[in-house]
Parts: C-alpha cells; sequence; structure tokens
C-alpha cells in the first residue's frame, strides 16, 4: 500500500537519523506554514506531535508560524494543545461567508473565530516554559505604509509589491517588512541577525497583543482588513506574514536541533507572490537539519475532490456550506492516517524511503 506522506531529508538531519534515529529531544524548531485551508491536512500531525510525541522529552522549542502557521503554534503551546487543536479545527472548518462579502465582516469573522480558540486562556500560549511561539507578520511600508485603510491605495501598494517581486525577491523589501511577535523567554535571536532584504522587528507577546498579532498573520491583503493599533508594535498597517514568509525559508542552520517541519507541500515556496516561480523554490543550507513530512500524491487522490481544501473552496460551494464542511472534516479525519504513518517511521527510519531537497 502506498504511502500516505512524503518524507524530505536535510544532511544534516539525515546524518543525524542515521547515526541515533529520530528523537523527540533533537527537534529544537517546529515550523508552520501560511496556505489557509491547506493547514487543515496537518491536524492529525499536529496532534500526535504535541500530544504523545514531544511529551516524551521535554525542552524549549521554537514555534515558528505565518497565518493559519500561526493559528496552529499558538494551539500547539496550549496546556491542552489536542483540545486546541481540535477547537481550531472545527472553528476553522465551520466558517460561513455571505456571496457577496466585504474585507470588514471576513475580519470580525476571523476575530470571533480567534476569540473562540483562545477561549479566554491566550496566557497560556504566551507562557507556555518549552514551546515559544512566534507569529510572523508583515508591516506595509512606501506605497504601502500609508494607505489609510483606503482599498485602491492598498490595491495600488501591492500591485506595486508584485511587480517588484517578479523582478527581484528583494524589490519585495521596499513594499513590507517583517514584525515578529514573539513569547518573551525566547528573544527571537536566530532570526535577529540578517539573513535576506526584509528588515525585521521584534514585539513581545502579551495579553494585549496575542490575537491582533494572530489575525494580522492571517489577514489576507483585500480580503481582510488590515490590522492596526497592535499594543506594542510599531505604528502602520499590518497584513498577512506569508506575504514574505509563505513556507517560512528561515536560517534553520543557525540552530545545532533538527527542524521538524510538516507541511502541506513536499517543498519549500520563499514568498506567497513566488508560488509561480519553481525556480525560487528553497534548497540551500538553510534545509540541512530538517525532516520535511507532507501528503503524498497517492494520500490526496483520496481526499474530497482528489484534493487538498483550499481558499477556493469557498466559492466553489458557495452556499452549500454543510457539503464543504463535511468535506473540510472528512480530509481532516483523514489526516490521522499521516500521523499514524510518521510515528510508524520515527520509531523505525528507513532512510531509503526518505529523499532530499
Amino acid at each position: 500500500m502506498t504511502s500516505p506522506i512524503t518524507i524530505r531529508l536535510g544532511q544534516r538531519a539525515r546524518q543525524r537519523i542515521a547515526a541515533e534515529g529520530v528523537q523527540a529531544a533533537d527537534i529544537a524548531i517546529v515550523p508552520a506554514a501560511a496556505g489557509g485551508p491547506k493547514g487543515l491536512i496537518l491536524h492529525g500531525l499536529d496532534c500526535w506531535m504535541f500530544g504523545d510525541f514531544f511529551k516524551a522529552a521535554p525542552r524549549q522549542r521554537k514555534l515558528v508560524g505565518a497565518s493559519i502557521g500561526a493559528w496552529r503554534m499558538a494551539a500547539s503551546a496550549f496546556q491542552d494543545p489536542v483540545a486546541a487543536h481540535k477547537r481550531l479545527a472545527r472553528l476553522y472548518a465551520g466558517q460561513r461567508y455571505p456571496d457577496k462579502v466585504t474585507p470588514a465582516y471576513v475580519s470580525q469573522t476571523c476575530r470571533a473565530l480567534l476569540d473562540e480558540l483562545l477561549d479566554g486562556r491566550g496566557h497560556e500560549a504566551i507562557n507556555h516554559p518549552e514551546h515559544h511561539v512566534s507569529i510572523i507578520t508583515i508591516r506595509g511600508v512606501g506605497a504601502l505604509g500609508g494607505t489609510n485603510g483606503a482599498r485602491w491605495r492598498e490595491m495600488a501598494g501591492f500591485l506595486l509589491a508584485a511587480a517588484g517581486n517578479a523582478v527581484s525577491r528583494k524589490r519585495l523589501a521596499a513594499s513590507m517588512e517583517r514584525v515578529i511577535f514573539h513569547n518573551q523567554r525566547d528573544d527571537a535571536r536566530w532570526l535577529r541577525d540578517d539573513f535576506d532584504a526584509f528588515a525585521a522587528h521584534f514585539v513581545g507577546l502579551q495579553a494585549d497583543n496575542l490575537r491582533d498579532a494572530l489575525l494580522a498573520s492571517g489577514s489576507i491583503p483585500l480580503v481582510l482588513e488590515a490590522v492596526t493599533g497592535i499594543a506594542g508594535a510599531p505604528d502602520g498597517a499590518y497584513w498577512d506574514g506569508g506575504l514574505i514568509d509563505y513556507h517560512l525559508h528561515l536560517p534553520y542552520q543557525r540552530d545545532p536541533g533538527l527542524v521538524l517541519y510538516p507541511h502541506f507541500n513536499d517543498y519549500i515556496v520563499p514568498g506567497w507572490l513566488d508560488k509561480s516561480m519553481p525556480w525560487r523554490r528553497a534548497k540551500d543550507h538553510a534545509l540541512e537539519n530538517m525532516i520535511l513530512v507532507s501528503p503524498s500524491a497517492e494520500f490526496v487522490r483520496q481526499l474530497p475532490n482528489a484534493k487538498l481544501p483550499d481558499r477556493k473552496d469557498f466559492k466553489v460551494y458557495g452556499q452549500n456550506h454543510e457539503h464543504r464542511t463535511r468535506d473540510w472534516l472528512q480530509a481532516i479525519g483523514e489526516s490521522e492516517r499521516m500521523a499514524e504513518a510518521f510515528s510508524r517511521w520515527c520509531e523505525k527510519p528507513d532512510l531509503k524511503q526518505a529523499a532530499s531537497f
């Protein structure tokens, strides 16, 4: 039977596993990509990692995410991470929108979703003694720095940003910069030294900025409103962290530990605007200590509509909310097979089954 997962290993990760096997104590970083509903397919792996695998080897770990990835990592840092992940899956799959919807309506809906996810216990996610969450957002600068909520200015600013990115990813830095909200027990030192063209700001997570940081990290331009007035953060308009860090191509090699990356793709695209540019996919030394696990093509073919849940489903299913929710929940249920397969592989890793980047 074909495996439901694909595994890729960086060279350092392969050598470590060949010598020691897969040890939970070696996992230092867990990234979580942007990607909207696609992230739902990682539910089983999230529950297994934080509800089982890591419990046997407590240590400080960096949990870093953008958009739905940030929401997943926040859920992972609750005292009961499995309950939090189940709550996130139910709430995300249960979203409903009318035919005609405004960015204000979508923002209001997502804000309410996050309130229910946090459930008055956001302090758990920002104060976890071992699992340190970092939430990636972007802050508009240049043409995106003075939109003042005007839709036409936002559209013009993002078109200019996209045009610059088409020439060079470095040019995107003229339109946006990273703002990383992090657990105050961890100063995110590994991200502070420059590793690309983007300026960065670092803001400590606290009770009065957690929800806004999570909302900003998932605020898709022109679909949601920009988030402003975030406590402790530089003034400005904040949007989806996936614009810069879609699949989180970060300097993982700076950490001596391993990176365990549950992902919905078996490759890493640096920014959201790079999706149609396969030559920009990451293949460098930043991935040398990475274990990447993703759904196999055969597994995806067995899902409803033979694909992962995605944002287009809101339009495809239209007002048939029950049908979409049912199909998404079925995909979430199937994700348990990925967790089971990866758990077995970790117990007895066959390196021949793992590709390289």
